[in-house]
């Protein structure tokens, strides 16, 4: 769904105006960060946890009768077959790869299943990768990594989106574990990172337009990232209107790189190949979350296991800083871009005349 409706956008908005459209976006995603977790936590405090699935059905409901009413009908103007080979590849590697990465350490699998699935997920993404060299129509398109506007938005933001995705495993654990807050305190507290969120999307597309996207990146990687660490120094006699003022503020800047990453990707991304980047960082998007919950879970673990005893708010720290030290790791994909990389999706104040790059598939 997130690749197919980012593409009705992508194929309606002209580049000079996809900034503010992908800020206008996402606004409706991140309602739902500030809806979910205080409603979660009410109803996990005060009713019965089977309601948080149950409420779906409607939203379920009311989504398919929008897409109805609102959503053209846009077709592809040529198909390419379905990568059955391809898919039978990188569908089983991902999910064996990602499952058993999340249960490393958890003790819920037996150590022998968790490393034969990291171990087949693994061998399948190399043959899928082999496999993608050698088909004109990959499920799966790798040979969009060779733009580096879309290698820093797609693989480099792997790394800020694996951190982000800890953070809402992380926090409510501990607010709850450490601070011993119910669910409900705790999401209303955690719901000021996506308020600061919303009010980013007002200023977005004016800061990249003044400043552009190579400079806004380098800058709010490394200010993201403190924010992401600095989590790790909450304690329970902390001020709570200094923890939500640290969720706001670190949400407000966390918005701004979202929007910057997830419009770069299409800076140098021709007609003919949009559906395939769609794909492709709809993926990457999904799998760094994932990757993201895992290698919190791992900190912790690993942090239990050389401290014993229970899980305390002392134990959260370097978990924090494991995560805003990995998304650091975003700036050597951002770093090497050309500084006007991306000018052309700002709007005219920043317009470039150099030509957009095209991947080989299209020449």
């Amino acid at each position: 769904m997130v690749p197919v409706g980012r593409l009705v956008v992508l194929r309606s908005i002209p580049k000079a105006e996809l900034v503010t459209a992908m800020a206008y976006l996402t606004i409706p995603a991140l309602l739902g960060p500030v809806i979910g977790p205080p409603l979660g936590g009410f109803i996990a405090t005060y009713y019965t946890w089977h309601w948080i699935f149950l409420i779906n059905l409607p939203i379920g409901a009311l989504g398919l009768v929008l897409t109805f009413l609102f959503v053209p009908n846009l077709r592809e103007p040529h198909r390419d077959p379905l990568d059955l080979r391809g898919f039978a590849l990188v569908g089983p590697g991902l999910a064996a790869t990602m499952l058993g990465f999340e249960n490393i350490g958890r003790g819920v699998l037996p150590g022998v299943v968790v490393g034969a699935l990291v171990v087949v997920g693994v061998v399948l993404l190399g043959l899928y990768v082999r496999h993608a060299r050698r088909v004109a129509a990959p499920v799966l398109d790798l040979s969009l990594f060779r733009l580096p506007t879309f290698r820093a938005s797609v693989a480099g933001g792997f790394a800020f989106r694996s951190g982000i995705g800890a953070l809402p495993f992380l926090l409510p654990l501990l607010l709850q574990l450490g601070f011993g807050l119910t669910p409900f305190a705790s999401g209303m507290t955690t719901c000021a990172a996506a308020a600061g969120a919303l009010l980013m999307k007002l200023t977005a597309a004016p800061i990249l337009r003044r400043v552009g996207f190579r400079q806004v990146l380098v800058v709010n990687t490394v200010v993201c990232s403190m924010f992401m660490a600095v989590c790790g120094l909450f304690r329970p006699t902390t001020s709570h209107a200094l923890i939500v003022m640290t969720l706001l503020i670190g949400g407000f800047f966390r918005s701004l790189q979202f929007t910057s990453l997830n419009t770069l990707a299409y800076a140098d991304i021709g007609s003919a190949v949009m559906s395939r980047a769609t794909t492709l960082a709809s993926v990457g998007q999904q799998l760094s979350l994932t990757f993201g919950v895992g290698l919190g879970a791992l900190m912790l673990h690993a942090t239990l296991a050389l401290r014993g005893g229970t899980l305390g708010a002392d134990d959260f720290w370097p978990a924090f800083l494991g995560i805003g030290l990995v998304s650091l790791l975003t700036l050597a994909f951002i770093v090497p871009l050309p500084r006007d990389a991306g000018s052309e999706l700002a709007g005219p104040e920043r317009a470039s005349p150099a030509p957009a790059l095209r991947p080989q598939s299209e020449t």
